[in-house]
């Protein structure tokens, strides 16, 4: 059985999203549906799609009574793990929040503190700066819409 993980670098942690529902999964995709960890005022659950070959997280945020909050990017580093059938998704900090049409880019202040502190390599920046920048280019073009229909398509 496929087991996923959500490693933070900002707080440094590896977790189990053992609660999170796989609905999907093949080569470079898999969506899954979630409830909080812990209960927060804007959001109470959501479905995330792992767009592995692009390194995004594109999840859409709702409300207690199912209605969108907003849409979360997270830029992700992924490391399958083939004899444990595990993933181990790494946030590598810089994120896009879509809400009322505004994209907003958040973060950027952690990704840079990572870097001096050394928790991240030079390698992991240059990445991370690389996807945001196609996530956003993405975002801007208007072919991110196909993103979300895939996402959509298992609500």
């Amino acid at each position: 059985m496929t087991t996923l993980f959500r490693k933070r670098l900002i707080p440094a942690e590896c977790i189990s999203l053992k609660d999170d529902q796989i609905i999907h999964i093949e080569h470079n995709q898999i969506i899954t549906k979630w409830k909080t960890f812990r209960p927060k005022a804007d959001f109470s659950h959501g479905i995330s799609y792992y767009v592995l070959d692009k390194g995004w997280k594109i999840s859409r945020f709702f409300k207690e009574d199912n209605t969108l909050a907003y849409i979360y990017c997270d830029i992700i580093d992924t490391f399958y793990n083939a004899s444990k059938d595990t993933y181990t998704f790494t946030d590598l900090l810089a994120d896009v929040i879509i809400k009322d049409n505004q994209v907003k880019v958040v973060d950027l202040d952690e990704l840079a503190d990572a870097c001096s502190l050394g928790l991240i390599s030079n390698e992991m920046l240059v990445s991370s700066l690389h996807k945001l920048n196609n996530l956003l280019t993405a975002i801007y073009d208007k072919s991110f819409e196909e993103y979300l229909k895939v996402l959509d398509s298992y609500l």
